[in-house]
């Protein structure tokens, strides 16, 4: 068994017992994030037009900075309360989210279209089908990891009901694995295959192969979608499944689930939350929303590859085009990545000394 960060291989009543995931900015910081967005906000500019140094977070970036180190060093997931919402519309709020991301790390695309900010709201996608997405979906969700280092979540509205947001440690579900049934643990260490889903860029193929977990440096990763491997089984090429393999997920997205490892939390307005998706798996209940336009449920999505983030195994590579430490890596690609998103990304990736690979 890979020696993984400790702190990442959490329990509920361990959550319970240590709320050091748990962050809340004060009014001061609050104001801070109001006055940087208001400073910096241009009708003129798109969203790649903005440059970290036009936003100065102030008293607030202290604050996100330690919960980006909880996400990197300790349980790989953190919760940041008391974004400015009220008096912020939505377009604010989507800018004060981007102006984090600049000074976090290099935003990943994350589609077809290759958009570098995603709403998450329900546009009536059916999420179970070969290109389904569950983001524009009502649908409850399978625990997954994203497609990037970090993904950050930022509430400005919730459904009417439904919603929940619930994380899971991989890493302790692996040790649950490892002690109950080690024959099937050790077959999530061989290669699966995953659909991209009909967003794949000019030169990939359809699917690609990924274990669900790997190591390296003595590090435990894992990269798990269960809608995207039953898709792929649709794919001229694509090995079919074993009954062992079938076992061995289905065992894994049961122990996911359970009471002593899952954790559940309604995200509210003004909430950030912040996942590892190398040590943490997430998941969302269904949700009804509301009738109002101004009131439907509304999250924005960023991905992003932080300047220090660890190697990954070289298994990963398929996935993320580049594994090594302080490269841009990560991200859905698409069929639209442009000049312009490219020299966002060389731009971003110079300012935060990382390199593009």
């Amino acid at each position: 068994m890979p020696h993984a960060n400790p702190r990442a291989a959490w329990t509920v009543d361990d959550l319970r017992t240590d709320e050091s995931w748990m962050f809340e900015l004060d009014d001061r910081a609050r104001r801070d994030l109001v006055s940087a967005v208001r400073r910096a906000a241009d009708p003129a500019k798109r969203l790649l037009d903005y440059r970290r140094d036009d936003f100065d977070l102030g008293s607030a970036w202290p604050v996100i900075a330690a919960a980006l180190r909880q996400v990197r060093d300790g349980t790989g997931f953190a919760i940041l309360r008391g974004m400015p919402r009220e008096g912020l519309t939505a377009e604010a709020f989507e800018l004060l989210t981007w102006a984090i991301g600049l000074h976090t790390g290099v935003a990943r695309p994350q589609g077809k279209a290759s958009p570098f900010m995603t709403a998450v709201r329900d546009a009536g996608v059916a999420y179970r089908t070969g290109k389904g997405r569950g983001y524009s979906s009502n649908a409850d969700l399978d625990f997954h990891t994203d497609s990037a280092d970090i993904v950050l979540l930022t509430c400005y509205n919730v459904a009417r009901s439904g919603g929940m947001s619930m994380v899971s440690s991989s890493v302790t579900a692996h040790e649950v694995m490892v002690a109950e049934r080690p024959d099937l643990a050790e077959l999530l260490h061989q290669p699966h295959y995953f659909s991209r889903q009909q967003e794949q860029a000019p030169d990939e193929a359809p699917f690609y192969p990924n274990p669900v977990y790997d190591e390296r440096d003595g590090l435990l990763f894992s990269k798990w979608n269960r809608n995207r491997l039953r898709s792929a089984q649709a794919i001229e090429g694509v090995p079919a499944l074993s009954a062992k393999q079938h076992e061995a997920l289905d065992l894994l997205d049961e122990i996911l689930r359970r009471p002593s490892v899952m954790h559940s939390m309604y995200l509210r307005p003004g909430d950030m939350q912040i996942l590892n998706n190398h040590v943490t798996l997430h998941s969302r209940t269904e949700f009804e929303d509301h009738e109002e336009p101004a009131l439907k449920r509304c999250l924005f999505r960023l991905w992003l590859a932080p300047p220090d983030g660890v190697a990954l195994p070289e298994s990963w590579l398929p996935a993320y085009r580049a594994v090594e430490a302080g490269t841009v890596r990560g991200g859905i690609v698409g069929q639209a990545y442009d000049e312009h998103r490219r020299a966002f990304e060389a731009w971003q990736a110079a300012d935060l000394g990382m390199r593009v690979a």
